[in-house]
């Protein structure tokens, strides 16, 4: 009997361990501050600059019942003021809108620890976005940046004029893809009109996150 009870307590022992390494390995959950749009504003990749980018994000997530918080989209930009997308977007944490965290900060988020994926890079509505194998495809998302969030030097367009142009003489932009690990900058787009777009496997789509409540 006590040898009985003895191995008893060792399976809870044991358990309550598992338990304590799950509960601490476990990322937290919160609202909803990160969300991929669930449409572009169909004018390729001219979304009236990061002022009207960043009105859809806003738009999209006063729909979604989201509204009571400050959102921008992820968006470099270039020349003259150029803007790093990564220090539009608050220190984070952010989740998206089934309450995952993607990131826990800037430099989790710019690195391979961070939670991006074709499950979890939702969009507004917690719906995932087609990427790679579905017809069609709408992985590539628009940032115009490199892989650290920053903004691409003068010279080369890479962000679409500033994201005034939906031009195809010339212009195009950096965009990553949500499904994969390459989320923020894995290739230029054909150009920037909406069906140069569409033909490089996107759809003017870009990623929007909520700055922290005041």
């Amino acid at each position: 009997m006590r040898k009985q009870k003895k191995m008893m307590l060792g399976c809870l022992s044991t358990a309550g361990l598992l338990a304590a390494s799950a509960a601490l390995t476990q990322p937290p959950t919160g609202p909803m501050s990160f969300f991929v749009t669930s449409v572009g504003l169909g004018k390729g990749g001219d979304l009236g600059g990061l002022e009207g980018a960043d009105a859809h994000c806003q738009t999209l997530a006063e729909a979604a019942g989201h509204g009571n918080r400050t959102w921008r989209a992820y968006l470099s930009t270039q020349g003259e003021g150029a803007v790093n997308a990564r220090d539009r977007i608050g220190p984070g944490p952010w989740f998206n809108a089934q309450g995952t965290r993607i990131a826990a900060n800037v430099d989790e988020l710019h690195s391979d620890a961070h939670r991006l994926s074709v499950f979890t890079a939702l969009d507004e509505q917690g719906r995932r976005i087609p990427g790679s194998g579905y017809a069609p495809n709408r992985h590539d998302i628009l940032t115009g940046s490199r892989p650290d969030g920053t903004a691409y030097p003068p010279g080369e367009d890479m962000t679409c004029n500033n994201w005034a142009s939906s031009s195809d003489n010339g212009a195009k932009a950096r965009v990553g893809h949500h499904d994969f690990a390459a989320w923020n900058s894995a290739h230029d787009s054909r150009g920037c009109s909406q069906q140069a777009l569409i033909s490089t496997g996107g759809d003017g789509l870009f990623y929007c996150f909520a700055l922290p409540e005041q």
